[in-house]
């Protein structure tokens, strides 16, 4: 018998392929075969997907340390798993724009003028989400990697693989809250600002178990890496404003808050 998968010859008894283990498929395709193969590969306990996302929020230390440290079967590896939560963030986005468009406005902020801003911003961040994602993660591990300085185990690339991990499960479970709160008409803009104490307070339990740190400690790095970050956004700030002035937004932002006080 000959291999579908490998092309590699193996005897006729034989249910596995003995060169790549493939299964051998005897039969034509039909809708339980077809169910069957999908419960397989998504929803049996030992899963590599499940098997990850539940490690990831019990022990993230053995995800990330397994991988950095060459172990790369055991868990769904940082490149697949970060692709898995774009993905998913896609989805969430088409839904909610199908099917729930009323919950993409920014209501809830104070109508003072800076709200189309806001809107503008989020329109942006919905568009080129799968960039925005790719794009910060560096500047998290660059910042993650200044913080933990005094750890010398992680050089920036390991680094960069720690936050691709917190920031896909983050994105996961935030996708999988989302469109579970959404049914209760839950604003997105409303529900992304709620979320941040606890994007926080996942990030700085990874990193206590990774670096295996004190609560204090873990404490006072967080504070460091928000810090920074922060400091880094208002750079990002003045820099938007100083381009916004130079082309002329900031004058039809004055226009509409006068507009607004006028009505």
């Amino acid at each position: 018998m000959e291999c579908k998968n490998c092309v590699s010859s193996f005897e006729d008894n034989l249910n596995y392929c003995s060169h790549c283990g493939a299964k051998v498929i005897r039969n034509r395709l039909t809708l339980k075969a077809l169910f069957a193969d999908f419960s397989q590969q998504f929803l049996n306990y030992d899963n590599l997907f499940l098997k990850t996302f539940r490690h990831l929020t019990t022990k993230p230390e053995a995800v990330i340390g397994s991988y950095i440290n060459g172990t790369r079967k055991k868990y769904v590896n940082v490149i697949s798993y970060f692709a898995i939560a774009l993905t998913l963030s896609g989805f969430q986005m088409f839904v909610l724009n199908k099917f729930f468009p009323e919950l993409m406005n920014m209501d809830f902020m104070p109508n003072d003028g800076t709200k189309e801003i806001q809107q503008e911003n989020m329109s942006f961040v919905q568009e080129y989400q799968s960039i925005v994602f790719m794009l910060i993660v560096p500047v998290y591990a660059f910042i993650s990697k200044i913080v933990f300085i005094n750890k010398k185990q992680f050089n920036y690339t390991e680094h960069l693989v720690i936050n691709m991990y917190m920031t896909a499960h983050i994105s996961i479970i935030s996708t999988i809250l989302v469109l579970i709160v959404s049914l209760f008409g839950v604003n997105f803009g409303l529900f992304g600002l709620v979320s941040i104490p606890f994007q926080i307070l996942f990030s700085a339990y990874c990193f206590k178990r990774i670096f295996n740190l004190s609560f204090a400690s873990i404490i006072l790095k967080t504070l460091l890496f928000l810090f920074l970050l922060t400091a880094l956004f208002i750079i990002i700030i003045i820099a938007t404003t100083v381009i916004m002035y130079l082309n002329g937004t900031l004058d039809e932002i004055r226009e509409a808050q006068e507009n607004l006080k006028k009505s």
